[in-house]
């Protein structure tokens, strides 16, 4: 066989186990260095303040680093105790009006057994009697065999809820050491962020570093951008939603509007957390024009959702609206709910590789091409 041929084999073979021997890699960092990734990725988010203070404001590094987590800190403390205030009130307010509700939602609950339930009871007593005694007997281990499912899967469920509690008071500390590790690592690695940066540098090949460098600016935009686009969403929605229970005159409004910008966070499931069961319970009750308000309002929120995320997504990564649009979808199948957020992430890594040229100058590695 030709020596050419043979070379470019094991040249192949050789990126292919370094491409597999760097996956395994971030799979250990991410499962036993996680709080360092964190501190990595927080000191990332800070270093454009600390640049900042230390440029304009002529602070040493150390001091402008100790300032920015303050601050950072300060900021995420207020929203929290924004959050527990308002929850607080809210919560008071239901203590005062949720007896009411749940006395209507029994009293319907009643009217409705009596009004229909009852009598299509007695209706299918009549039918069951009329039918001959294997039938009976047949329909009757059905309803066993179902009612034991249900006990099952009940059983189950509270057997596993209370197995995974001392899981989640085990948790408390853990998050706490976490944090700790977390801003330490934060400091230092703030402080001494040009040297790493340097250091990093010279770690890379000659011919690999400009390529590395275009990498890393690529996914340090590409992160603010999508980090820019997320509190965007969160704020278009919380926006929506306020003006929308005003105009309703819900009580509580701004209260319910924090409540769905948080769970707007989460991928599909977002704010029909908060309105689905709210208009059905509306419904049920009979106040008819409250329950088609929120409808209206809960279609408005997720149509501007469906529509705006692709645009403010690729305007904020730089990708193409269609190109973000298809790595949602696609993301979202393979992986489910993750994959609305690894899917844009995984575009724009193969976008800078390709950008940075990396394929390419793997390619001519691999044929024994001059890299350039």
């Amino acid at each position: 066989m030709n020596s050419v041929y043979i070379h470019r084999a094991f040249r192949g073979l050789f990126v292919a186990l370094c491409i597999l021997a760097g996956i395994y890699a971030v799979y250990l960092a991410v499962k036993y260095a996680y709080p360092f990734l964190i501190a990595l990725f927080i000191a990332l988010l800070i270093n454009p303040l600390v640049n900042f203070l230390e440029r304009k404001a002529r602070l040493p590094r150390t001091l402008a680093v100790i300032i920015s987590l303050i601050f950072i800190i300060g900021v995420f403390v207020g929203i929290i105790t924004l959050l527990v205030a308002e929850i607080v009130a809210g919560a008071n307010y239901l203590a005062d009006v949720l007896p009411k509700h749940v006395q209507t939602l029994v009293n319907y609950t009643e009217s409705l057994v009596t009004a229909q339930v009852l009598p299509l009871y007695d209706q299918l007593a009549g039918l069951f009697k009329n039918l001959d005694a294997g039938q009976q007997e047949t329909i009757v281990q059905n309803i066993q065999t179902a009612g034991q499912k249900i006990a099952s899967s009940a059983g189950d469920f509270l057997s596993g809820l209370f197995k995974k509690l001392p899981g989640l008071v085990s948790w408390i500390p853990n998050a706490a050491t976490v944090l700790i590790f977390a801003l330490l690592a934060t400091f230092f690695i703030s402080k001494d962020w040009n040297s790493f940066s340097e250091k990093g540098k010279l770690l890379l090949p000659k011919k690999a570093r400009r390529s590395g460098i275009t990498v890393f600016s690529d996914l340090r935009n590409a992160l603010f951008g999508f980090i820019r686009a997320e509190l965007t969403l969160i704020s278009m929605t919380l926006v929506i939603v306020l003006i929308g229970l005003l105009v309703l005159r819900v009580d509580y409004a701004i209260t319910i509007a924090l409540v769905c910008g948080i769970v707007d966070i989460l991928p599909y499931l977002g704010t029909g957390i908060v309105f689905v069961p709210w208009i059905i319970y509306e419904f049920i009750t009979g106040s008819i024009p409250l329950a088609i308000g929120l409808s209206v309002l809960y279609i408005v929120v997720v149509v501007q959702r469906q529509i705006m995320e692709p645009k403010i997504l690729s305007s904020s990564i730089g990708m193409n609206p269609l190109a973000t649009l298809i790595a949602l979808f696609v993301g979202y199948k393979m992986v489910g709910f993750l994959g609305l957020i690894l899917g844009p992430i995984t575009l724009v890594l193969l976008t800078t590789l390709i950008r940075a040229r990396v394929f390419h100058d793997i390619w001519n590695y691999i044929m024994g091409k001059k890299i350039v």
